[in-house]
């Protein structure tokens, strides 16, 4: 870091107040920042003395993993108990989680209640100080929560994050082959290739949406773009005032994805079809296409080298902007933290360090956080991981990337999107009336 740069962050730092949540000791809740006050930070590091970061981490998604392991290799005094888990299972134990037993580094879903309930550190001085503030703003947007916890995308950044995760839709080579498929322009062409599949006697998607996370959610959102515009369905998740989920627009992607669902085109146990599941049977060569984010990628390229396409879902007109839900996978430093000063510089160096960014690649398939003329390793032309990284690429460049709707707030996932897919699946729910009943969770979530 230059010289300037650590003047620069300790005169903005010293002008902030330093009795926020991150001076909390475990359990004890304090309010959010209510301002642009930070944390003061100087020249966060790991120290020279062993260090033991507690870290609890997602299961099925290797990447964090490995850039702990990484660190550790390069700073041989800090060593890390982690501990993985469904996704599902820490959305749901978050709060306590981050109130009783705090680790330095935790997994979350969206942060907007953590970070109202004081239980999570702001890290503008963090960002102040190792330069974050200079990275294309869009890249932490999704990570910022105003006073209260309320609206997201803007306030104080209470979270970090590795890459910019993509999603869109990945493609079996060989299946496509068989119809004579090119990637579309339009919905309507793809539409027309999911018909095709289907005639030919292949699955034209493979989905999951069983358990507590609904998968149908992918698609749903994307069309949602597709019909509509990002900026639309972001104001909804981001909580901007008078933003409604049961739009007409929104409703007809519903009706689209239900018109999906009754052509036959994903599985008949799709209910009761697991990620893990969907994943066998897209690598097995039982399905066409798959809605998905990157970092499936780098998994892909092993299982199924060469044979794997991506492009993002395509718009309704010719010519239209192709968006995404695109953002980083969310990592919160808890305001009980025993070594917040270490867990803000492996944030750091996992964006900067060139090994770090080499594995986020290698393992993750996504393209990192950071800088735009950051190092990026080469990688095979014809991997699902070089298109996934030029389909994140171009979306940071238009800024057509949209945060997910289940990060709307805390509990809608659970309780309001998930059962409400798998009606919409079985049948028993009109695509209407599931965006209505969504809307008024949603409204009752956010008070008002």
């Amino acid at each position: 870091m230059s010289r300037a740069r650590r003047v620069r962050a300790l005169t903005a730092t010293a002008l902030a107040a330093a009795v926020l949540a991150g001076c909390a000791p475990p359990g004890d809740v304090r309010p959010a920042a209510s301002g642009p006050a930070a944390t003061a930070v100087s020249d966060p590091g790991c120290g020279s003395s062993p260090v033991v970061l507690r870290a609890r981490l997602e299961t099925g998604f290797p990447l964090a993993k490995a850039l702990t392991e990484e660190f550790t290799r390069q700073h041989p005094h800090v060593t890390w108990d982690v501990r993985e888990e469904q996704f599902a299972v820490l959305t749901q134990n978050a709060p306590r989680l981050l109130a009783d037993n705090p680790p330095d580094l935790a997994r979350l879903p969206q942060v907007s209640d953590l970070a109202a309930d004081g239980l999570l550190r702001d890290l503008d001085g963090y960002a102040a100080w190792f330069g974050w503030d200079d990275w294309p703003a869009a890249q932490l947007r999704p990570l910022r929560v105003g006073p209260g916890g309320r609206p997201r995308g803007e306030g104080p950044l209470f979270a970090m994050g590795f890459s910019t995760s993509v999603t869109g839709v990945f493609y079996n080579k060989d299946l496509a082959a068989r119809i004579g498929f090119r990637e579309p322009s339009t919905l309507a062409e793809w539409d027309d290739a999911l018909a095709r599949a289907k005639d030919a006697g292949i699955t034209p998607l493979a989905g999951f949406n069983a358990g507590a996370v609904a998968g149908l959610a992918f698609p749903l959102q994307s069309l949602m773009a597709a019909h509509g515009s990002p900026t639309a369905v972001d104001a909804w998740t981001y909580q901007r005032p008078g933003a409604r989920i049961d739009t007409p627009v929104n409703t007809e992607a519903a009706r689209h994805l239900r018109r999906w669902l009754r052509a036959g085109y994903f599985d008949a146990d799709l209910n009761a079809t697991d990620y893990a599941r969907m994943i066998d049977r897209f690598t097995s060569g039982q399905a066409l296409f798959m809605v998905n984010g990157d970092w499936e990628s780098a998994t892909l390229d092993r299982r199924m080298p060469g044979r794997v396409g991506f492009f993002l879902v395509p718009p309704v007109r010719t010519g239209g902007p192709r968006a995404a839900m695109a953002g980083p996978p969310t990592f919160g430093i808890p305001a009980g933290a025993a070594h917040p000063d270490c867990a803000a510089f492996f944030l750091d160096w996992a964006v900067t360090d060139r090994v770090a960014r080499e594995t986020t690649v290698r393992v993750g398939g996504a393209l990192p956080l950071g800088p735009v003329d950051a190092h990026l390793p080469p990688v095979d032309p014809g991997s699902a991981t070089a298109a996934t990284l030029a389909a994140a690429t171009r979306v940071v460049a238009d800024g057509t990337g949209m945060d997910f709707i289940a990060n709307a707030t805390g509990a809608i996932l659970a309780e309001s999107w998930t059962p409400g897919l798998q009606e919409l699946a079985a049948g028993e729910v009109e695509p209407e009336d599931l965006l209505r009943r969504v809307q008024a969770d949603y409204t009752d979530q956010i008070g008002r």
